[in-house]
């Protein structure tokens, strides 16, 4: 599903106007849609109430459309208006000719029968502000809000509320939301999903986001720059697995990872990555550290020198050594930062360009954080990579809060991904995938289960797993993020979000890994 901009959207319907379309006609496309949902969610609507919220621009005209044609199920239908609308308004005289009762706030002054509707109504549409509305809810606007959230919660949350393009209140770039915002069951979008509703909290406030056709050109959206993560942009990831193949045929994946203090790190991302149909793993970690490492029995091993447990910078050099063949290069789970690990991480990325066949390189965790101290670390190797920061490595590399990144979180992975010319993984709730070339994807999972320790590892194996295979980067990062949320959703299904681990992710792989190949 393509996601866009509010500025994108409203020059798409400029565009769809443009071939021949009428305003009317998409309002009118807009309506019927939204009728049609709402009695799908909400079922037999014969003399049932369905109040309608209608504010005074386009998302008020198009809920007025809805109220209209729900009047074909039978419904009982009440338009309640924040401002009166002219006579002349053709979705206003649309609603009255199809007898809908017609009110106004004004009329209103105590909003009692607000209250009273609700009291009854089998459900809402709110059609009061829609896309492109930023200002701070107050007045009237703000009282119906309140009076709504009051009676879902004095009811039990015993009727829907159906939001048009995003819930009142919520911005629909950022997905920001006012605090008078009333979340939706469903949030319905019109020709394509909003941006916002991919960020927090507006993902949580929207509820189930569904597309609606509203008769925008399919071919208008082609070149749209964001995409939502799902099946289908995953499976572009799954290279061929021919009878005759052999290990070399799925390439060799190099992790430079692990640490006294954190073992587990590289033998997460090691299972991870053979699990995603690499051909051979190797675990380049510190030499001490080995004899911790032997659970996962598929991986090679490449000991190397180290400082006190931690790898140093005659690592680097080792490992530059070795490094030749192999088709990918993960570097960070579990390295710790310290200076040896600083002084690996720079002489490693300072010798990558002598190192010839490399598909990519994947940088994470600690490995991030020592570049984050190093001033234009990208001029410093020609190889595609691959950055996978949680937030709080996103502040660090762009010199900025975790609480900044979190506020602009599209916004702070395309900049990064452009000036850096990688692509960037912005891990954490709805994880976003950003291209050098401006391209984002975004993906509608938010699981917390995914807020344990060691899961982020099993997302850089996949990563580099899939690289390894001849996955382009961008193509890869989406794959294994879409691979990651539904692992995740089948342990936290099995477990729990609160007791399933990053292992139980590596049990639930294979399961989901088969689909990319349409198993």
């Amino acid at each position: 599903m393509k996601l866009v901009t509010t500025a994108q959207m409203r020059a798409l319907e400029a565009q769809a106007v443009a071939r021949g379309k009428t305003e009317w006609e998409l309002a009118n496309s807009a309506g019927l849609a939204v009728a049609q949902e709402t009695w799908l969610a909400f079922g037999q609507l014969e003399d049932r109430l369905v109040v309608v919220l209608v504010g005074p621009g386009n998302n008020g005209g198009d809920g007025l459309i809805a109220a209209a044609n729900l009047r074909d199920y039978s419904a009982e239908v009440h338009a309640y208006l924040l401002a009166p609308r002219s006579d002349a308004d053709p979705a206003l005289k649309l609603a009255l000719d199809a007898g809908v009762v017609v009110g106004t706030v004004a009329d209103d002054p105590g909003l009692e029968q607000l209250d009273a509707m609700l009291e009854r109504t089998a459900g809402v549409v709110d059609a009061l502000l829609g896309v492109g509305t930023h200002r701070p809810i107050e007045g009237d606007l703000a009282a119906i809000l309140d009076h709504l959230g009051a009676a879902r919660e004095r009811r039990r949350r015993r009727f829907q509320v159906i939001a048009l393009d995003v819930p009142t209140g919520v911005d629909a770039d950022t997905g920001r939301a006012d605090p008078h915002t009333v979340g939706a069951d469903i949030t319905l979008c019109f020709g394509f999903a909003k941006i916002g509703m991919f960020q927090f909290p507006a993902r949580e406030l929207g509820g189930q986001v569904l597309r609606v056709d509203i008769g925008i050109p399919e071919d208008l959206g082609a070149e749209l720059p964001y995409d939502e993560i799902d099946m289908r942009a995953a499976q572009r990831a799954a290279v061929p697995r021919p009878l005759d193949a052999h290990k070399g045929t799925f390439g060799r994946v190099v992790l430079a990872a692990g640490s006294r203090r954190y073992p587990g790190a590289a033998v997460l991302a090691a299972e991870a990555c053979a699990r995603a149909g690499a051909g051979l793993t190797t675990i380049a970690a510190p030499a001490s550290v080995q004899p911790l490492l032997t659970s996962f029995r598929d991986a090679t091993h490449e000991p190397l020198p180290d400082t006190d447990g931690v790898l140093n910078a005659d690592a680097a050099r080792a490992l530059l050594r070795a490094l030749p063949g192999a088709s990918a290069l993960l570097v960070g789970p579990g390295l710790d930062l310290t200076p040896a690990s600083r002084e690996f991480v720079a002489t490693l990325v300072a010798g990558l360009d002598a190192v010839p066949g490399l598909n990519a390189v994947v940088l994470d965790a600690d490995a991030l954080n020592a570049l984050a101290a190093e001033p234009g670390w990208h001029e410093r190797f020609a190889a595609p990579r691959i950055l996978t920061p949680h937030p709080g490595e996103m502040a660090r590399l762009l010199g900025t809060t975790a609480e900044e990144v979190q506020a602009n979180r599209l916004e702070c992975a395309t900049r990064y991904a452009a000036a850096t010319r990688s692509v960037v993984v912005l891990k954490g709730a709805c994880t976003i995938v950003a291209a050098p070339d401006g391209r984002a994807r975004l993906s509608s999972v938010a699981n917390p289960m995914l807020a344990h320790g060691g899961t982020g590892d099993v997302l850089a194996g996949l990563i580099v797993g899939l690289v390894a295979q001849g996955a382009e980067a961008y193509a890869a990062a989406t794959a294994a993020v879409y691979l990651h949320g539904e692992t995740a959703g089948m342990v936290s299904a099995e477990y729990g979000t609160a007791a399933g681990l990053a292992q139980d992710l590596l049990r639930a792989l294979p399961d989901v890994r088969k689909t990319l190949d349409g198993s």
